[in-house]
């Protein structure tokens, strides 16, 4: 497994080693102690989700409330996606900024998004499949949402493709609204919870 940290604190890509013959391929998609050695602990799966879009399903911005937020494993298993994490912690070094990850049925990658970072992705091609694993169970009254073409994020769409949106997430705030409401994700909660997460991996007796 090779395990490549994004631009965005928090982020990860890990790309699968596959092995094929003439029966097809075999990959392990997710191994734990890849991810915990990446970033520092363990990522405790409450929920799995599986979608499948149309092409130029746009899904996002998505994010939760720290603590607990939740923290998500993607993959793409059908088809290929523009995967987006966005910093949206204010107090972040990196506040407002984004990095993309393609996610597909050929390289098979994965992303980890930490808790508090914004997420969204793009159907490039048609019944684009994604699964997530999630550290937490879906929380409707905590689950929030940003304008995915807010102009100050300005997030790489392409530009050949017709957006689909849901309504929630076409008549989401822009990251200065959110702010401005108070929604957003204090950057030192964030680190405070990581910290609390990696001190429950070392109790349990899984070391640094």
């Amino acid at each position: 497994m090779e395990v490549r940290a994004l631009d965005v604190d928090g982020g990860w890509v890990f790309t699968p080693s596959q092995h094929s013959d003439d029966r097809g391929t075999f990959l392990e998609w997710f191994r734990v102690d890849d991810l915990a050695v990446a970033v520092g602990h363990s990522l405790e799966l409450a929920q799995a989700n599986h979608s499948v879009s149309r092409k130029g399903t746009l899904r996002g911005i998505h994010y939760a409330d720290v603590p607990p937020s939740q923290a998500k494993y993607v993959t793409c298993v059908g088809g290929r996606v523009l995967d987006v994490v966005v910093d949206i912690r204010t107090g972040s070094p990196t506040f407002g900024c984004h990095d993309t990850v393609v996610l597909d049925d050929v390289d098979r990658r994965g992303v980890y998004v930490a808790e508090g970072l914004g997420h969204a992705f793009i159907a490039l091609t048609e019944g684009a499949a994604v699964s997530y694993l999630c550290s937490t169970q879906y929380a409707p009254t905590r689950e929030h949402g940003l304008n995915p073409f807010d102009p100050d994020l300005a997030l790489p769409w392409p530009n050949d493709i017709e957006p689909r949106l849901s309504p929630k997430d076409a008549e989401a705030p822009s990251l200065k609204e959110a702010e401005a409401a108070g929604l957003l994700p204090a950057y030192a909660d964030c680190l405070t919870f990581y910290d609390s997460l990696r001190d429950r991996r070392i109790s349990a007796g899984f070391g640094q």
